[in-house]
């Protein structure tokens, strides 16, 4: 796992880079979120798509709302960039479409467009 800490309009945010599946569940979640803020003091993550457990795009598992449950819970603004056209699930291409609007979640294409994407909500 890399990380990198980049600072964009004056906002930090840790990038996540790995090949390795890091984010399997809520317990890695945390984890993840512990070891960003020590090490980088960060509150925005951004992660590459390969990093997370493949379940996780499955909403039925359950697996990505109590993921991103506790990084709304702990004020932890998360993106994960990759290609998403690979999924032809209408639910998920909703939740997307939905995290996306908000203010917290986000899903990118690219990690350019996710450190934009942290980088502008307050």
């Amino acid at each position: 796992m890399k990380i990198t800490k980049v600072s964009n309009k004056g906002i930090e945010v840790a990038i996540i880079e790995s090949k390795d599946v890091i984010l399997t569940d809520v317990q890695s979640a945390l984890d993840l979120m512990a070891t960003i803020s020590y090490e980088t003091g960060c509150y925005r993550i951004a992660i590459n798509k390969e990093a997370v457990i493949e379940d996780f795009f499955k909403l039925s598992t359950g697996i990505a709302g109590d993921i991103l449950q506790r990084f709304i819970n702990y004020k932890t603004k998360f993106a994960i960039w990759g290609d998403f056209s690979v999924y032809t699930s209408k639910a998920l291409k909703d939740f997307i479409y939905e995290s996306n609007r908000g203010n917290s979640i986000y899903f990118t294409s690219t990690q350019e467009e996710a450190i934009n994407k942290l980088a502008n909500k307050k």
